[in-house]
């Protein structure tokens, strides 16, 4: 696979280090995920909604809205409630994905499910509660952000979660589980909008908060439609090529629900391929930044080089 170590770097990329900036961006998030939520009555809820927020991951998705408000001039403070945000709904969604009447997982990010933890009842509340905490979180703890801009970042979130983005595609992947006749355009829908929608908004609000032009949002747009689908052309081939000790949940999923993806379509092969063209895609939307886009033009290609 062509990967970020060996593609042709530039000076500037070359002196970029993408496992330290990962490392400090991560620990950031964790502390500020650690801090949004504390333990209060009624204790269950609150504790199975940390357990799955403070599980660990790579926390790709704020450090991708961190890093679109740093290239737009703005800074770590302004976004990092909206980046707690979106991990708050991503993690809604792995646990809602992970019940039995979903995907039905036991295993995510090498730790029991929240359901088999805490049983479904409280696993669909928690992720409800995230869900919900989210927007409020938004609200009450971003500061020193024009109050137009965060109204903006709520309206990108809804769209990016509900039936226009994360459910809409959740609820055509299921109802295509078994079927022979999925084309590629009906799984880069399912996609764009499962997987790509969330990603997509965690950039676009990033800018947003940083007071990104119209022109500049839609450059940002395009970058990550093109890695949230890379992202998910690497998730597919993972699940055929990894362990479920690599991957820290069931390896080989896709294939027992009978899913199309995107390696049963062209290969392997022609698989990496396309995730690496649309990578170079979306870090060409990006060269009009200069050397400021080079923590999301390294992430991009993190992306394809990723184990997990």
């Amino acid at each position: 696979m062509v990967t970020a170590d060996n593609i042709q770097k530039t000076p500037q990329q070359a002196k970029f280090d993408l496992r330290a900036y990962l490392k400090e961006r991560q620990n950031l998030c964790e502390a500020a995920l650690d801090k949004s939520i504390s333990i209060r009555y009624p204790e269950k809820i609150y504790e199975a909604m940390r357990y799955s927020l403070m599980a660990g991951g790579k926390r790709l998705r704020p450090i991708l809205c961190l890093a679109a408000c740093e290239m737009m001039g703005g800074t770590i403070d302004m976004a990092m409630a909206t980046a707690c945000a979106v991990e708050m709904i991503h993690t809604m969604s792995l646990i809602h994905d992970d019940l039995p009447a979903m995907d039905n997982d036991d295993y995510r990010r090498g730790k029991l499910t929240n359901h088999k933890v805490y049983g479904d009842d409280i696993a669909i509340l928690a992720g409800d509660g995230l869900l919900a905490y989210a927007f409020e979180y938004v609200v009450t703890q971003t500061h020193n952000v024009p109050l137009e801009r965060v109204v903006q970042v709520i309206a990108r979130l809804g769209h990016a979660t509900g039936a226009t983005g994360l459910v809409g595609g959740q609820v055509l992947d299921l109802e295509s589980e078994g079927k022979t006749d999925i084309s590629v355009e009906t799984l880069n829908f399912i996609h764009r909008h499962k997987t790509g929608a969330l990603l997509e908004a965690c950039v676009v609000c990033g800018g947003i908060i940083a007071g990104a032009s119209s022109t500049e949002v839609q450059r940002l747009s395009h970058y990550s439609e093109n890695i949230g689908l890379a992202f998910q052309i690497i998730d597919d081939i993972l699940d055929i090529t990894q362990t479920d000790e690599q991957l820290g949940k069931t390896a080989g999923k896709d294939l027992q629900a009978q899913k199309v993806t995107y390696p049963s379509l062209w290969g392997l092969e022609e698989s990496k391929q396309k995730a690496q063209q649309l990578v170079e895609e979306a870090c060409a939307e990006l060269e009009s930044f200069g050397d400021k886009a080079l923590p999301l033009k390294e992430l991009a290609h993190f992306i394809t080089s990723r184990k997990n």
